[in-house]
């Protein structure tokens, strides 16, 4: 039953994260459009990555997956009102630190361009205006860490539709900012500065009906003696740390990056952006929708219930993501070109951009994996040990940076991500292993091994069915759009096929979950 709603929650978070996925990609054409790989493209890039970063350290990675578990924990004992008190107690505590860290952003912003992108600072008006965007994006941070703790709120509802559906409108408003604020400034670039400040209010904005509907109205509480709020202060710090361990990796390639040739920062913006889609659509939709029943099964003590979800969720993620690396690693360069080739991006740019998005895409596997994993030790709200394994990832990310950056550039910043990843992966699985007990991994290798086959037979139709077909550069867009969508189904198709015939559970288990049927499948 609990892989059944998994299955269904995850399907709703991915297709509110595929309209917004289609709205991210609209918006970097756009922005790729007017500014390609330019100095103002790479100022905006670090720029938004730094509120991007706070957001993930401050909200999404550490407030959300802390305070899930205990919420979760309030409501399954059935003390609606010390759930409530605990969330407002956090409601107020965070608006009043928000406020405040949004002042230190705009007062030491010159810092910390010097820390995302030291290379920028012999660049003067390049640094300059990275500066400037950053005090203006700044801000963001306050709304959307509000939008992570209604995310949290709604999640342990088992509400997940609005808080996948806010970036939409994020896109949206950068969108909008760009076609119709854009010709009015000296300095177009602030448009989309302006647009991220608007966007983050309207995300806010919608999650505020959907929450009453469920009789939560979030008010101010100083009680912040309150022992769930003090639970959840001990478990955020290392938090903190330990579940944006994927961001900071992004930050050193950044930093990095911003050594190497002009364009490479934009190089592995956009190529991280396209790997992002199957990353958000099916490993982040797989972990949000599992850490609710994870926190449910440890809060009744049923550890049995805990592996047994733990293993069909990894097994879930891997089904998807790993045809969807083997996808990418065969169609990177006419994916990259379809997207992005238009305006001042070159063929240069593309090829380049391609390099980059091949690296990154041989860990996807496992950077979904680590956060279905990492979620179990949420759950049993143990964050030192996230923090302790990432602490480790980060010093193996920085080590083959160190030595992969010289002989591959900006594709060997992306590969030592994806290697990283994979050792982050391990770690893991053999601490949980040692905790809980075998974790059912000939089950798991079991299930790579039928993904595998059906993943190569499906690389060689993708390859033979687009390397056959019609594709240039300066052929109709439509065109290349047929040809790209042809091949993606028949990837599909021969995967699906292939999975079929080698009796895959999971193909079974995800077809019955989306039409809300069948019983819990191991």
């Amino acid at each position: 039953m609990h892989s059944r709603k998994i299955v269904r929650a995850a399907g709703v978070v991915g297709i509110a994260t595929l309209a917004s996925r289609i709205l991210g990609y609209v918006r970097d054409m756009v922005i790729a459009y007017f500014f390609g790989t330019a100095a103002a493209a790479d100022a905006f890039f670090v720029a938004f990555r730094i509120p991007n970063l706070w957001r993930r350290l401050s909200a999404e990675g550490s407030l959300t997956v802390t305070f899930i578990p205990i919420y979760s924990e309030y409501l399954h004992q059935g003390s609606k009102k010390d759930a409530a008190e605990f969330a407002n107690a956090v409601f107020t505590f965070l608006s009043i630190v928000l406020v405040i860290l949004c002042c230190l952003g705009i007062t030491f912003a010159p810092f910390m361009v010097k820390v995302m992108a030291w290379g920028f600072t012999g660049e003067k008006d390049k640094f300059d205006l990275t500066v400037l965007l950053t005090r203006i994006m700044f801000p963001y941070i306050f709304f959307i860490s509000l939008v992570a703790l209604c995310m949290g709120i709604l999640n342990a509802l088992k509400h997940f539709a609005a808080p996948a559906l806010s970036p939409a409108l994020l896109n949206l408003s950068i969108i909008a900012s760009a076609v119709f604020v854009m010709p009015y400034l000296s300095r177009p670039v602030l448009a989309l500065a302006l647009g991220v400040i608007a966007g983050g209010f309207v995300q806010l904005a919608l999650q505020i009906p959907f929450l009453r509907q469920r009789g939560v109205e979030l008010k101010s509480n100083f009680n912040f003696s309150h022992p769930g709020f003090r639970r959840l202060l001990k478990l955020m710090i290392p938090a903190v740390f330990g579940a944006a361990v994927y961001q900071l990796n992004i930050m050193i390639i950044t930093l990095l990056a911003s050594f190497l040739p002009a364009g490479s920062v934009s190089y592995l913006y956009y190529s991280d952006r396209i790997v992002q889609l199957p990353l958000s659509l099916f490993g982040l939709a797989i972990a949000t929708a599992s850490l609710p029943s994870m926190s449910d099964h440890v809060a009744s003590n049923n550890m049995d219930d805990l592996k047994e979800t733990l293993s069909y969720s990894l097994r879930t993620v891997f089904f998807i993501t790993v045809p969807a690396m083997v996808g990418l690693l065969v169609l990177g360069l006419p994916l990259v070109q379809l997207l992005f080739q238009r305006g001042i991006f070159t063929d240069t740019a593309a090829r380049l951009t391609a390099q980059s998005l091949f690296c990154f895409s041989v860990g996807l596997w496992a950077v979904a994996g680590v956060r279905v994993v990492v979620n179990v030790f949420y759950a049993l709200q143990d964050i030192w040990t996230p923090v302790f394994v990432a602490a480790i990832t980060i010093v193996c990310n920085l080590l083959l940076c160190l030595v992969l950056m010289k002989p591959l550039q900006h594709a060997g910043l992306a590969l030592a991500v994806s290697l990283s990843s994979i050792i982050n992966l391990i770690i893991l699985l053999g601490i949980l292993r040692a905790r809980l007990g075998r974790l059912k991994i000939r089950k798991l290798l079991q299930s790579l091994a039928r993904i595998a086959f059906s993943s190569g037979a499906m690389a060689i139709a993708v390859y033979l069915s687009f390397y056959s077909s019609y594709w240039t550069l300066t052929g109709f867009t439509l065109s290349r759009i047929c040809a790209l969508a042809t091949s993606i189904l028949v990837g599909v198709g021969v995967f699906t096929f292939s999975s079929y015939v080698l009796k895959s559970p999971e193909l079974l288990s995800l077809w019955e979950g989306m039409r809300g049927e069948g019983a819990q499948h191991d």
